[in-house]
């Protein structure tokens, strides 16, 4: 998923980054409002991370004018004030969610989660499509299998699925879209941010390689043309 961090003291900035980093967000932070409203113009992201206290416009107005503009990801506002009128406020302009400085790592990964679903329209961490589940809490992966090895729902044990972090990049995007189809061109977007370079062409890479992990298991990755691609139950009607 690509985040967008809008936070202007570097040392906290840099910590943050750190730390969504290696949970497998791809992010790209910017320092201020103007900044951001700048790249929301020509780069599509999942969700923000605001700090309140940014200079000249602030974070609330920054959440207001990407309402304004059209922008529905969803925004976590950071702040140093616990006040009821700024959590009332921050959420009148259109934030999602709330924290208050100091935060621990745990929690906002858990709220980053939670707004993903509901922006998603998913009711929980664990994503379940056919044989397939991932739990996002636990970046954990696994096919539900008969006794005797064969795939099916309802069955008797969890065989593990092992991913790399950008194919569980990928996997979690089509299962967050599923039923319908995930665009490439936002699946290139959530595997990289600005300081990693990567080729559309990584896309179809990783797409190969889930599909050699699923289909063994009645799991189809569907090629959209001119789109994307889409999961599908194998003989599904």
């Amino acid at each position: 998923m690509r985040l967008l961090l809008v936070e202007d003291d570097v040392l906290v900035a840099s910590g943050i980054k750190l730390g969504l980093s290696n949970a497998g967000y791809a992010v790209d932070w910017v320092g201020s409002a103007e900044r951001a409203l700048e790249v929301t113009q020509s780069d599509a992201f999942d969700i923000a991370v605001i700090d309140i206290g940014l200079p000249a416009m602030n974070g609330l107005e920054l959440t207001q004018a990407l309402r304004d503009r059209g922008h529905t990801m969803p925004v976590l506002i950071l702040t140093a004030r616990d006040a009821l009128q700024d959590r009332v406020q921050g959420l009148d302009k259109g934030a999602d969610d709330y924290m208050v400085k100091p935060f621990e790592l745990p929690e906002m990964l858990a709220r980053l989660r939670a707004l993903l679903r509901r922006s998603q329209a998913a009711t929980s961490a664990v994503l379940r499509f056919g044989p397939l589940e991932l739990d996002t809490a636990l970046r954990q992966a696994s096919i539900q299998m008969h006794a005797d090895g064969s795939a099916g729902e309802g069955t008797l044990i969890k065989q593990p699925l092992e991913l790399g972090p950008r194919e569980w990049t990928v996997m979690e995007y089509l299962m967050l879209q599923a039923p319908k189809p995930a665009n490439k061109d936002k699946l290139l977007q959530a595997l990289t941010g600005w300081d990693k370079e990567i080729t559309p062409n990584a896309v179809e890479v990783y797409i190969s390689r889930l599909r050699a992990k699923l289909e063994p298991h009645g799991i189809a990755l569907r090629s959209i043309r001119g789109f994307g691609y889409r999961l599908e139950r194998v003989g599904a009607a």
